[in-house]
């Protein structure tokens, strides 16, 4: 009589789960997406992305996942597809409790925006990753001439690296032109001195006796006194009326 009753119990018992696992899967099924939340790293530097252009991509490439099942909705498509967009980093989405989506951003910060001779138009970030210029803008300083992708993405990251770190040259250098011998010219955007930098090569150094300069001299005689002003050679800041 126990073991009949423990068979019955045992019966039951698995009875029970299959009916929970049947009735849980199938409320799965009818759960669908309310809402999907997006957010954007370091949107307080940058605003290149934004949740709207987000939307509009999930819509376009039939990616939104309000109103579809949750157990239809695919993760890894959706940060896959984001992922193509050249300023964005990283894309993460997951599902969470409430039938709803999260989607994370960490865009790409530019450093500098290229336009080149030979017509290329594009922005680059830390690593050197080029960014298409087009539906976007950026408060950055622009550099033209003779700039091919290697020189970009080497040289030139390397001065914008150094001008993101150092906010008074951030803010002072408008314009990076780069001559048929890399030789480099700043526009400057108070007082419109240029300033021939040279070759891109010890440029804390250089920049170091400019900013001497600028503190030491330029306050004696005038912002405008000069119109050049080159820290090209080691130890010397040379001046042009």
């Amino acid at each position: 009589m126990k073991v009949l009753f423990k068979l019955l119990l045992l019966f039951g018992i698995a009875a029970y789960l299959i009916f929970a696992v049947v009735r849980y899967s199938t409320a799965q099924n009818n759960q669908v997406c309310k809402s999907v939340s997006i957010e954007i790293a370091d949107s307080s530097h940058a605003n290149l992305i934004t949740s709207d252009k987000i939307e509009k991509t999930l819509v376009l490439y039939n990616l939104n996942p309000v109103g579809l099942p949750m157990t239809e909705i695919q993760p890894l498509a959706i940060e896959q597809k984001l992922e193509k967009d050249s300023f964005i980093r990283h894309a993460m989405c997951v599902l969470t409790p409430g039938e709803r989506v999260r989607i994370v951003i960490a865009q790409r910060i530019p450093l500098l925006r290229i336009i080149a001779d030979n017509g290329e138009n594009y922005y680059i970030d830390e690593e050197g990753t080029r960014m298409k210029a087009q539906g976007y803008e950026a408060n950055l300083a622009v550099a033209t001439g003779n700039i091919s992708d290697q020189y970009a993405k080497h040289q030139l990251r390397e001065l914008g690296q150094f001008l993101r770190e150092n906010t008074f040259w951030d803010n002072q250098v408008e314009q990076i032109s780069v001559d048929a011998n890399h030789d480099v010219d700043l526009v400057m955007r108070v007082g419109g001195q240029i300033v021939h930098l040279g070759k891109i090569e010890n440029i804390e150094k250089k920049f170091r006796n400019l900013r001497a300069f600028y503190e030491k001299i330029l306050p004696k005689v005038g912002w405008k006194r000069y119109k050049e002003i080159s820290v090209a050679y080691e130890n010397q800041v040379i001046c042009k009326k």
